[in-house]
């Protein structure tokens, strides 16, 4: 395959970094193309040009993004954050959708909205956190024990959650998420319990061997530390999922265990933030993206290594030999 021209958007962050490292460790010839909000942003560093990129919240975005691809001949785009997916995918530009790699749109607005994925779980008999979008405090403390988790159903990456202790906490924070963004969650299992999991969905219902992990998260919400497992019920719920949900392309799953049952905390239809761990035990999910989406072939089952991860914080460092100010 020839020289590939590859755009990875948001390289200031663990995502978008983590496919430029992917990308370099897999079987293609890439010239990547890295943007951000930020022109100071890390990933720079590992790629072969940088662009500062217009926010995706921005009227301008779609115009910028698509006289980039032009301009730069790109072949294909990795998205680094979950608010371009959004704004591209309901773009309807398939001009833009044709270059991206993204899931299916019902599947990406499901997985945006915490309590549809909720009532798909009850509606498909799987193990479901108790949730509700009541608003009755001693109905819910009733139902789900104290404290509960107060959370917007649709956000980013843990943003805007509380733990609520009191009625007193409940009545301040309620107030702050609309009545159409407002849900309520049972605490399910513990940080010592937690799993991510993720596989390749082939369109049809079917998908590779899924790769598991245990992990720890950081403050920042990403995977700290992670033992990669065999784990026979998790596999079972992921093959049945993506059987219902018919998944495009890379697709990531949450869960926490407690009382013999395996529950999901959520779906996230794109690469997640353990993409460069999941490269490093043999699933190298940019370079499926490469195969399935450019190829048109799908990928095989990955030989997986055993192992453990832990991440820690490093610099880059770049000298200004002439003194100057950034």
């Amino acid at each position: 395959m020839k020289r590939c021209n590859v755009l990875v958007t948001g390289v200031g962050a663990i995502i978008g970094y983590g496919i430029i490292k992917s990308l370099r460790m897999s079987k293609y010839e890439c010239n990547i193309i890295g943007m951000d909000v930020y022109g100071d942003a890390v990933g720079q560093a590992w790629t072969d040009e940088f662009v500062k990129a217009e926010w995706a919240s921005s009227d301008d975005y779609i115009e910028f993004l698509e006289t980039l691809i032009r301009k730069k001949e790109i072949d294909l785009v990795f998205f680094g954050t979950e608010q371009e997916i959004e704004r591209v995918i309901n773009s309807e530009n398939k001009y833009l959708i044709d270059k991206c790699v993204l899931n299916k749109k019902n599947l990406i607005d499901l997985s945006n909205d915490k309590w549809s994925t909720y009532k798909m779980l009850t509606a498909y008999q799987f193990p479901a956190i108790l949730s509700s979008v009541a608003k009755d405090y001693d109905r819910i403390v009733q139902e789900m024990g104290s404290p509960f988790l107060l959370k917007p159903r649709k956000s980013y990456a843990g943003k805007g959650m509380r733990k609520i202790n009191s009625k007193e906490e409940f009545l301040f924070w309620s107030e702050k998420i609309s009545d159409d963004n407002y849900m309520v969650q049972k605490i399910t299992g513990d940080d010592e319990h937690e799993y991510t999991a993720a596989t390749f969905g082939l369109a049809d219902g079917t998908c590779i061997k899924p790769i598991i992990m245990k992990r720890k998260l950081s403050q920042e919400g990403a995977t700290s530390k992670a033992y990669v497992i065999n784990n026979s019920e998790i596999e079972k719920q992921i093959y049945e999922f993506v059987h219902i949900l018919k998944p495009e392309g890379p697709v990531n799953f949450q869960f926490r265990f407690e009382n013999g049952e395996y529950y999901l905390l959520e779906i996230n239809p794109r690469i997640s933030s353990s993409t460069s761990i999941r490269t490093a035990f043999g699933y190298n999910e940019a370079e499926m993206c490469m195969e399935w989406y450019l190829e048109h072939n799908a990928p095989a089952n990955r030989n997986i290594k055993q192992g453990m991860a832990l991440r820690y914080i490093d610099e880059w460092v770049k000298w200004d030999e002439n003194g100057g100010h950034f």
